[in-house]
């Protein structure tokens, strides 16, 4: 097997990083649930839903990519992880509350990159427009299925529940818009490379 590059080991390191501060601060909100940051912004559930969301490529990758020799996709799982640890750090910085524009540039930003490791992870072979499709389709279906989860967890019961549906469809777009943003970047950087047809008779 191949060793991996410099570049891979770095990417590497700074995915098992931002996997390690995300737990940490993780730990850190559940062992203080009466700081004023942590009030009403479901950290319970953060703490169940994140480290899961952060183990799923990897266990995909140990059992379906693994046997067969295909090296650790570090890039796509950092992209993927780093939307966690912003999400943590704003609500342990109290950045949500302070912050006018944080939680919009956290939906902008932080789908782009989700979905860029998304697009970075699409066969090259697909046609340019059915990566964009994916990319953004997958994004803004994630951005609806964000919504809903915050609804459940703390949105109907708190007081943000009289602008919750202006609030929902903004960050419904800025999902989309990232996701968008994403894919149109990665399509730039890796061009797909889609086979030529058959000459026909």
């Amino acid at each position: 097997m191949q060793r991996p590059s410099t570049t891979a080991r770095v990417v590497l390191a700074a995915d098992v990083a931002v996997k390690l501060a995300t737990t940490a601060l993780l730990v850190f909100a559940a062992l203080h649930p009466d700081w004023q940051q942590f009030e009403g912004k479901a950290m319970a559930a953060r703490a169940v839903a994140y480290p899961l969301g952060l183990l799923v490529l990897p266990v995909a990758w140990w059992v379906l990519r693994r046997p067969a020799g295909r090296p650790y996709p570090a890039l796509a799982d950092l992209l993927i992880s780093i939307p966690f640890l912003v999400d943590t750090a704003g609500n342990a910085l109290d950045l949500y509350d302070a912050v006018v524009w944080f939680d919009d540039a956290c939906h902008l930003v932080n789908w782009a990159l989700l979905m860029g490791g998304l697009a970075v992870s699409l066969p090259r072979w697909l046609h340019p427009w059915t990566r964009l499709g994916l990319t953004v389709g997958l994004g803004s279906a994630t951005a609806l299925l964000w919504e809903v989860g915050e609804f459940f967890a703390f949105l109907r019961t708190s007081p943000e529940l009289a602008t919750a549906y202006t609030d929902t469809l903004g960050d419904m777009v800025l999902g989309t818009t990232g996701s968008l943003l994403a894919g149109l970047l990665v399509l730039r950087l890796l061009p797909s490379d889609v086979p030529p047809r058959p000459a026909t008779p």
